[in-house]
């Protein structure tokens, strides 16, 4: 049952790229356009590019700077988070800092950034982290404000500590829109660290992709966003299977809850 499950998900998953695809190489191939050249060439080239010639080695940085910074914003997200979330008084003194923050583009920070810390690793991991807490930060505190006040009632009633109340109330009840906020920082992450790429030292996909424009070879640049796309899916595809895996508690309980079981 769950081998059909899974494969019917998989199904529905993959069959608009397939045809996607397939619409682009026929198109491809009888309207040859230097902005969109043929699929057949931008898959061998990817080939060749990306496993026989070894840049492959431009994705690993690329991940490395991309988990690292997504992991320093997510937890840096999650810890200011549950603090403003459970102290109501000390969100409102900061909120003023808050709004102003939020409303500046994470890009925008980059110049002042690279004026810290170069043009770097640590610079693009800083800027990742960045753009990555700010979904994760708001999901938090809204997640910690909606648990139910009755389990909080209950859990006083019982002498419960502060720290045990946080770790078996607060923060399982908070996770499931934890987990959203970081699924959309991990996408703004994918963001920043190709923008990061682009204007830091070289070395990574967004350098790559962003060399072959300015060589005007397109086919490489393809092969680049291909790439990337792919590293995206994937990491997407990890984190799912973390999440399933962390909230499957929850997962089995909303599925009770819908067939009545």
């Amino acid at each position: 049952m769950k081998g059909t499950s899974f494969a019917k998900r998989f199904a529905w998953e993959i069959w608009l790229p397939i045809v996607l695809l397939v619409v682009w190489y026929f198109v491809s191939e009888r309207f040859n356009s230097f902005y969109f050249p043929p699929l057949s060439e931008i898959l061998s080239a990817s080939a060749q590019i990306w496993i026989w010639q070894g840049t492959i080695d431009d994705v690993v940085p690329s991940v490395v700077r991309l988990v690292s910074g997504f992991i320093i914003g997510t937890i840096a997200g999650i810890v200011v988070g549950v603090a403003l979330g459970l102290w109501r008084a000390a969100e409102d003194a900061v909120r003023p800092v808050l709004e102003f923050l939020r409303a500046v583009p994470g890009v925008a920070l980059l110049p002042l950034v690279i004026l810290f810390l170069g043009v770097g690793d640590s610079m693009k991991i800083v800027m990742i982290a960045i753009v990555s807490f700010w979904p994760v930060l708001l999901n938090t505190i809204d997640a910690v404000r909606s648990v139910e006040p009755v389990q909080l009632q209950v859990s006083r009633s019982f002498h419960i500590g502060g720290f045990d109340r946080l770790a078996f109330i607060l923060l399982p009840s908070s996770a499931p829109q934890v987990f959203a906020g970081a699924r959309t920082a991990l996408a703004t992450s994918v963001i920043a660290m190709v923008f990061t790429e682009m204007v830091g030292s070289p070395g990574g996909i967004g350098y790559f992709i962003l060399n072959a424009q300015r060589r005007f070879d397109t086919v490489d640049m393809w092969s680049g966003i291909l790439v990337l796309g792919i590293v995206g899916y994937l990491l997407n595809n990890l984190f799912r299977l973390v999440e399933m895996k962390v909230l499957r508690w929850h997962h089995q309980m909303t599925s009770r809850a819908q067939t009545g079981a």
